[in-house]
C-alpha cells in the first residue's frame, strides 16, 4: 500500500467534463497546489487538442514543478509528435480494447497490437518513459486484455492503464479482475482509472490498489467525464485512514486544492462531497455533540487541520443539545445559567423548524440578548 503511485488526471480528464476549460493560470495555479500536496505525477493534457494546448504544457513543463509530467495521446504518431513538443517526461497512448469500442472505431485487435508496436518504437526514444492505456478494459474480453499486456510488457512499457472506462465496475469484479492480471504479469506496472458512472469510482480505486495495482489516476473532486471519475482527496483520505497507508502526500492542501478546481471548473463542491465537502466538519444532533465534546473520535474520523480546514463546527438547530449551547457561550465568555440554556435551546429548537434551516451564531447571540433584556426588565419573566 505504501508503495502506490498517484497520477493526478484533473487537466486532462477533469477537462474533459462537458463545459469546463482551465485557462493557463488556472493550470498553474492547479499544478502548484498538486506540486506542494506531494503528487508525484501530473496528467497535463492533450497536446493534440491544439497549438494553444501545446504552449500551455510547455508552460507547465517549463515551471520547475518536481512532479512528472505525462501528455495523453491516442494511439496516432502525429498526436505523439504534438506531444514531444509539449515538452512533458511522459506519454500516455491509449487504445480501444473492447470489442464495442473496436467496433465503433471501426479497428480491430490487430490493429490495437501492430500499432502499439509501431507506436512504443516511435515515441520510446523521445520521451523518459512510455505508458499504454487499455480504453474500456474492464469490458474487454480477458485473453485479450492479457495478450495486450503481455505485448506492452515485452516492448518495455512503463505501465498499462486498466480503464474502467463506463464505470461499470464494482469492489469485488475490481477485485477479480487485478488479482487475475496481477498473477498472470507479475512484473510490469499497472494502473486503475476508475470512472463513477455508478458511485463506486473511489471504492474501485482502493480495491484494484488492495489486489496488486501500482498506480491510480485521479482528479480533483473527481471531475470528468458523466459522473467523473475517482475523486483525488477522498482516494488519499481513504488511504491514509482507512488503510493506514503512508503515501507521502501533504493532506493540508486538500481543501484549497478542491476549493481552487471548484472555482476554475464551474463546478461547485456538494455540501455532503466526502473529505471536502462544507458539512463534512459540521455536527448539530445533541448526542453527538455532547460525545465530541469529550472525545472528537466519537463521531470525527477527519481531522481538521489534516485536510486544511479549522476544527470541526457545531451546528444549532432542531436536533440541538445543551451542551453544544453552553460550550458556545463558554468558547464566547458568556455565562448562562441552566435554566438560561434550556429556554435559548427551546427557542433554537422552534426557529429552526419554522425556517427550515439551522440558526446562526448572529442569531443566537441575539437570542440571547434579548433574554437578557428581559430579565433585566422583569428579573422574574424567566
Amino acid at each position: 500500500m505504501d508503495k502506490i503511485k498517484l497520477i493526478d488526471t484533473t487537466l486532462r480528464d477533469g477537462e474533459q467534463a462537458p463545459g469546463v476549460v482551465f485557462l493557463l493560470k488556472e493550470k498553474l495555479a492547479i499544478c502548484e497546489l498538486l506540486d506542494k500536496a506531494g503528487i508525484p505525477e501530473v496528467e497535463v493534457g492533450t497536446p493534440a487538442i491544439g497549438k494553444r494546448e501545446v504552449r500551455d504544457i510547455q508552460a507547465i513543463t517549463q515551471a520547475g514543478y518536481k512532479f512528472k509530467t505525462l501528455s495523453w495521446c491516442r494511439g496516432i504518431k502525429s498526436d505523439i509528435e504534438a506531444a514531444q513538443k509539449s515538452g512533458t517526461n511522459g506519454v500516455h497512448i491509449s487504445f480501444p480494447v473492447s470489442e464495442i469500442h473496436l467496433a465503433a472505431l471501426d479497428k480491430t485487435k490487430s490493429w490495437a497490437l501492430d500499432s502499439m508496436r509501431e507506436l512504443v518504437a516511435f515515441a520510446s526514444d523521445k520521451f523518459e518513459y512510455v505508458t499504454i492505456g487499455a480504453q474500456d478494459a474492464s469490458r474487454c474480453e480477458i485473453d485479450f486484455l492479457d495478450e495486450f499486456i503481455e505485448l506492452a510488457e515485452s516492448l518495455g512499457v512503463h505501465r498499462v492503464r486498466i480503464a474502467d472506462t463506463v464505470g461499470i465496475l464494482n469492489p469485488f469484479s475490481t477485485f477479480q479482475l487485478f488479482r487475475k492480471l496481477r498473477s498472470h504479469h507479475a512484473n510490469i506496472g499497472l494502473e486503475f482509472h476508475g470512472h463513477n458512472d455508478l458511485g463506486m469510482a473511489t471504492a474501485n480505486t482502493i480495491t484494484a490498489i488492495k489486489a496488486g495495482a501500482d498506480f491510480a489516476s485521479i482528479t480533483v473532486n473527481g471531475i470528468g467525464e458523466r459522473a467523473g471519475n475517482a475523486a483525488l482527496e477522498e482516494v488519499i483520505m481513504a488511504l491514509k485512514i482507512s488503510e493506514k497507508a503512508e503515501l507521502n502526500i501533504q493532506t493540508q492542501y486538500l481543501s484549497q486544492l478542491s476549493q481552487l478546481v471548484s472555482r476554475a471548473s464551474g463546478k461547485p463542491i456538494n455540501d455532503f462531497k466526502p473529505v471536502t465537502g462544507d458539512m463534512v466538519l459540521k455536527h448539530e444532533s445533541g448526542i453527538h455533540t455532547k460525545s465530541m465534546l469529550k472525545n472528537r473520535e466519537t463521531y470525527q474520523i477527519i481531522n481538521a487541520s489534516d485536510i486544511g480546514r479549522e476544527e470541526h463546527e457545531f451546528v444549532f438547530g432542531k436536533h440541538s443539545g445543551k451542551a453544544s449551547v453552553k460550550a458556545f457561550f463558554l468558547k464566547n465568555k458568556i455565562v448562562i445559567s441552566d435554566q438560561q440554556c434550556q429556554l435559548i435551546l427551546n427557542i433554537i429548537k422552534e426557529r429552526s423548524h419554522i425556517l427550515k434551516r439551522s440558526i446562526s451564531i448572529g442569531e443566537i447571540l441575539i437570542i440571547h440578548d434579548e433574554l437578557e433584556k428581559r430579565l433585566t426588565m422583569s428579573p422574574n419573566s424567566l
